[in-house]
């Protein structure tokens, strides 16, 4: 998610509860959905789940929703918390690191979603949220970090050609240095997430996080070498600002404010565009090594075990993720469409659809209970790599080893 973003999200916190036409008096169940500011702006987001509910309600005027609305901050502990306390919701909105977690209480959504609307979806949509084959909940969104280059910056380093692989970024660093200019940055701090930094160099250069059957990791192969060695050469050829591998200033004091930074996949126009202008942005698909990839997560409406109105829930969850509903949905939070008949939802804007061009070629990441506790132990170590401490392959080793011990934990 976008670093901006989510400050401004966090701060948003609320609830709403919409109801339907007429007097309520033939409601007989009630749904309760759990969601997050995926739309920053409460009152806009609210005005969506209204205008959705009411629509709902008047087609099943047998069932009332509730919508509310919790901040980003502390959202899996408040949901543990009311799960532990037989207070969970029926329906929850989750992200494809999260629903492992939950996977023994999340009740699939195959039967309540019709044969058209599963063929409708993108398949690296589906995948994010498919466990053991069945989809453990509904998507609603998609995002995308690919690559994202400053014309300001290529203009004043003279560079006229943006770079599709790693070995063309490598190149261009010479050049973008004599200006002033980091090629491209990193954030290298433990507590920043390594899906939309380390993870997307890992998986173009053939390798993923774990192992096929989960068991244990894969990051300290071949390709996770590779990862780590490229990053530590351009930061040893003082390519990327040092600043971040220590710590997380505010992005106003960061070089990619600043137009100090050519390239970057750890952003997205919306963090940018106040700073460079949108007419500097300039969007292409991810870089290629082995493999062309980059992170997108994936946004669901799961519906918990626990509920005692599945019959009613599933409907809620059909409805409320319908291609329709989908697109009004994503227009209106900036995100793109986990369906294919929506077509392009930024006719009008180049940097958006640009970027919806680019949603092709995302994953969610890994689907594994230990993912966040897996990155926990193994960021450090990537920092320690890139600060000089360790070796890459030294460092990837000892994250390996501490990781499969939480594995087998």
């Amino acid at each position: 998610m976008r670093l901006r973003a989510l400050a401004m999200a966090a701060l948003t916190a609320g609830a709403l509860t919409a109801c339907g036409s007429g007097s309520g008096s033939g409601h007989t169940e009630t749904v309760t959905m759990w969601t997050y500011p995926v739309i920053p702006d409460q009152a806009k987001h609210q005005a969506y789940w209204n205008e959705q509910v009411a629509a709902f309600e008047k087609a099943n005027p047998t069932i009332h929703v509730k919508v509310e609305i919790y901040p980003w901050v502390k959202r899996d502990e408040a949901l543990s918390t009311a799960i532990a306390g037989n207070k969970a919701p029926d329906v929850v909105y989750l992200i494809p690191d999260q629903i492992p977690k939950y996977a023994r209480l999340i009740q699939p959504v195959d039967k309540y979603l019709s044969a058209p609307a599963k063929a409708d979806y993108r398949d690296n949509a589906r995948r994010a949220v498919t466990v053991d084959g069945a989809m453990m909940g509904a998507p609603i969104l998609m995002s995308s970090n690919p690559l994202m280059c400053d014309k300001k910056a290529f203009d004043k380093a003279g560079v006229t050609t943006y770079p599709k692989t790693w070995d063309e970024l490598m190149k261009l660093a010479p050049a973008f240095k004599a200006k002033g200019i980091d090629v491209t940055n990193y954030w290298a701090d433990p507590s920043a997430t390594l899906n939309q930094s380390f993870y997307p160099l890992l998986w173009q250069a053939g390798g993923d996080v774990f192992a096929p059957d989960g068991k244990s990791v894969a990051f300290a192969g071949p390709a996770g070498v590779k990862a780590l060695t490229f990053l530590k050469q351009l930061v040893d050829g003082g390519y990327m600002e040092k600043d971040l591998l220590t710590g997380l200033p505010k992005f106003e004091q960061t070089h990619v404010a600043q137009n100090k930074v050519a390239c970057t996949w750890q952003h997205v126009p919306a963090d940018v565009e106040s700073f460079w202008g949108k007419d500097n942005i300039k969007v292409f698909p991810p870089l290629n090594d082995a493999k062309q990839v980059a992170y997108g997560t994936v946004g669901a409406l799961s519906m918990l075990k626990t509920s005692s109105k599945k019959a009613a829930a599933g409907k809620w969850i059909a409805f409320a993720t319908r291609a329709e509903a989908t697109k009004a949905y994503d227009v209106a939070s900036s995100n793109f469409s986990p369906q294919k008949s929506t077509g392009s939802l930024y006719p009008n804007d180049p940097v958006q659809a640009a970027m919806e061009q680019t949603v092709g070629y995302t994953t969610a990441g890994p689907l594994n209970d230990k993912a966040r506790d897996v990155m926990g132990v193994l960021a450090p170590e990537i920092q320690a790599a890139l600060i000089g401490k360790k070796q890459p392959q030294q460092a990837l080793a000892d994250a390996a080893k501490a990781a499969d011990a939480l594995l087998k934990g």
